[in-house]
This record gives C-alpha cells, sequence and structure tokens, in this order.
C-alpha cells in the first residue's frame, strides 16, 4: 500500500484548484506539488496551509496565496539556471518554489527574524540559495544581472534600482524580467517589465492585486 504522507491530498487538491483558476504553467504547477506549503507556517496554521488564502507571517507579513504565488511565477517563467532575485523572502515559500523550478535564488528579506527563520527552515528543507536580511528596494548589485526580478510586497512606484539590475538582451537570450505589484495600500496592479535595451523597459499589466507593503529603510 502506498503511502501518502500528511497533507499530500490537500496539496494535490490546491493544484487541481489553481488548474481551475487558469494557472496553466505546468512548471509552475509540478513545483506547487513539491513544496509542502504547511512548513512554511506555524503549526496552528497547518490546517489552512493549502487553502487559497493568504496567512500570518509575523512581523506584520504574510505568505501570499497560492494563486498569486503561481501567476507570479507563470509570469517569470522560470528556466533552469535561471538567476533570480526575490524581494521579500518572507516564510521562504516562492523561494522555495523558484528553487524547485531550478532557478539560482538570491533572495532579500527586510525583517532580520523572518529572515532569519525562513532561511533555516529553507536549509533544512534542502533548498540552497543565497539570502540576506536587509532594504531590498537597492536590489543587490554585487549579484547583478539578474535573468528575472521577483518582488513580493507593494510598490508604490517603478523601483528603478531593480530595473537597472535586470540582463540586457543579447542575441541569445531576451533582456530580463521584472515582476512587481505596484500602486497603494489598497490595491495594487501586477505589473510585468522586459528590459529590451540600456534605458528600454516595456511594461504590462498582469491583474489586480493587494500585498504587504514594500519597506525600506
Amino acid at each position: 500500500m502506498q503511502y501518502i504522507r500528511p497533507f499530500d491530498r490537500q496539496r494535490a487538491a490546491m493544484v487541481t484548484e489553481m488548474r481551475q483558476l487558469g494557472v496553466t504553467h505546468e512548471g509552475v504547477l509540478e513545483a506547487l506539488g513539491k513544496v509542502e506549503r504547511h512548513l512554511f507556517l506555524d503549526q496552528a496554521l497547518h490546517i489552512r496551509a493549502y487553502h487559497n488564502e493568504a496567512l500570518p507571517i509575523g512581523n506584520g507579513q504574510t505568505i501570499s496565496q497560492p494563486l498569486t504565488v503561481a501567476l507570479q511565477t507563470a509570469l517569470l517563467d522560470p528556466k533552469p539556471g535561471d538567476r533570480i532575485l526575490e524581494v521579500g523572502l518572507g516564510s521562504g515559500y516562492q523561494a522555495a518554489v523558484l528553487c524547485e523550478m531550478g532557478a539560482a535564488v538570491f533572495s532579500i528579506e527586510y525583517h532580520e527574524r523572518l529572515w532569519r527563520i525562513a532561511q533555516e527552515r529553507l536549509k533544512q528543507l534542502g533548498y540552497n540559495l543565497a539570502s540576506r536580511s536587509g532594504d531590498g528596494t537597492f536590489g543587490w548589485p554585487e549579484f547583478a544581472p539578474f535573468d528575472a526580478i521577483l518582488v513580493t510586497a507593494g510598490a508604490s512606484e517603478e523601483p528603478k534600482a531593480l530595473m537597472n539590475q535586470l540582463r540586457l538582451p543579447d542575441h541569445e537570450k531576451e533582456g530580463g524580467k521584472l515582476v512587481v505589484p505596484i500602486g497603494d495600500r489598497a490595491s495594487q496592479k501586477m505589473m510585468y517589465c522586459i528590459r529590451k535595451g540600456l534605458n528600454d523597459f516595456q511594461w504590462t499589466q498582469a491583474g489586480d492585486f493587494r500585498f504587504v507593503p514594500f519597506i525600506n529603510g
């Protein structure tokens, strides 16, 4: 008889729900099916871990709802080996999804307590990435340029410092991609940017979301 681990059925049901809600990126769905979301939450919240909802992780922050994670990741369309900067490590769940897809992940978390917890959790789960605590609005110039940058908090305007850390296009690949929610505290538009040249950035809108606000020092 096949052994079913705790929450395997709930996670499979979550992936089915993501399909029903319009997520078509098979790589993203596969990664969501592998990452154990309940392990990124306090035990008291495990029973809600695979509901399509944002949940608290402390310091006034949340783990994004699975649909948001799925849609943002699908927009990035990570390929194995892609260098991806994540601004807002939070619980570490989004970073784990990117790692499952073969990306080389660099992640910054403003809240040192959350960073320490997430860093240890990811290490225990076998996910290897570079992370630090600090102000993510400046990006991580030492490791730039990046194939993609994912911002998991709402920004009030286009993040120029991050845009300039996207990889320039060449004869083999298009320029780096940036996914960032932009707006006020009540609502943000999910914005998608592709770098077309040194000072040329193409922006498109991908939907309405609500995130915790960007924090900087």
